[in-house]
């Protein structure tokens, strides 16, 4: 038997796992449902960078107070000009 470079399973394992659970036994779909979470996400954080004017990046944890304050620094900025 070969040795396996990497021996933990993807996130993708652990959410098939959980379709499972809850009866989506339709595994055609799977790759489809996987494809759909991560563009969703992906979607999400270039609204984002678009939205706060910030290149385009990897996407940081934010606390809503910190998103207001940045806004309020370049509405700010915006109104000197």
């Amino acid at each position: 038997m070969a040795k396996i470079s990497n021996p933990w399973p993807n996130v993708d394992a652990h959410s098939g796992a959980l379709l499972v659970h809850y009866g989506m036994e339709e595994y055609d779909f799977y790759t489809v449902l996987f494809g759909v979470a991560r563009s969703l996400g992906t979607l999400s954080s270039l609204i984002w960078d678009r939205m706060l004017m910030m290149p385009i990046e990897r996407p940081k944890s934010l606390t809503t107070k910190a998103i207001k304050e940045h806004i309020q620094e370049q509405v700010g900025e915006a109104n000197l000009s």
